[in-house]
């Protein structure tokens, strides 16, 4: 999968309408995930890249009523499905590019980001604009349904260490954007990295 934002659109735009219906179960995944956060009432949270937003519901449920939860995705016809599948009733989406996101510096308690790693086109420049608009000791939740070897698996690929996902890549990757990185999964059924704003 490219990381060239263009190209990004495109693929995303070609799969939007039907992208749920591939990927059914996921739901607890993201529940938990969600939950790995520790958003509080009250709350304000990003779900960068938000896709269809099968998010939105989770950060929702977190931050009850009086939190806010936005949805930020560069492809219109996936924000569209986001709207279809009702999911905007909890949270405003916008579309941005989560490299120049329209939002105050320190806005933020955290931002989850679903898949976003691979997708990004200049990585630690993009991860120190998550890190501009959260607060300090704000979290980022780095997450896919399924692990590194299930997802090279799914795409037919060997699983290598170059891959940006692998600690040993992420870890540093994540200290240079000014994030320190605190819990690390990688497991079939799921990829989860945890991270703090340093400073």
């Amino acid at each position: 999968m490219s990381d060239d934002p263009t190209r990004v659109q495109e693929f995303f735009s070609a799969r939007a309408a039907d992208w749920d219906a591939r990927f059914p179960d996921d739901g607890p995944a993201y529940a938990a995930a969600v939950s790995a956060l520790g958003l509080r009432r009250g709350g304000r949270v990003l779900d960068a890249g938000c896709g269809t937003g099968r998010a939105l519901p989770p950060l929702r449920a977190a931050v009850g009523p009086s939190g806010t939860v936005l949805g930020a995705d560069l492809t219109p016809a996936m924000l569209a499905a986001a709207v279809r599948a009702g999911r905007d009733g909890d949270g405003q989406l916008l579309l941005a590019d989560v490299s120049r996101l329209p939002l105050r510096t320190g806005a933020l308690d955290a931002v989850f980001g679903a898949g976003l790693i691979s997708h990004l086109p200049h990585p630690e420049e993009n991860l120190r604009e998550l890190a501009r608009v959260v607060r300090p000791d704000g979290v980022l939740a780095l997450f896919h349904p399924i692990g590194r070897a299930a997802l090279a698996a799914r795409h037919g690929r060997q699983l290598t260490p170059d891959d940006l996902r692998a600690e040993p890549q992420l870890s540093p990757l994540l200290a240079g954007s000014g994030w320190r990185l605190t819990s690390y999964v990688d497991e079939d059924t799921r990829f989860l990295a945890l991270a703090v704003r340093a400073g």
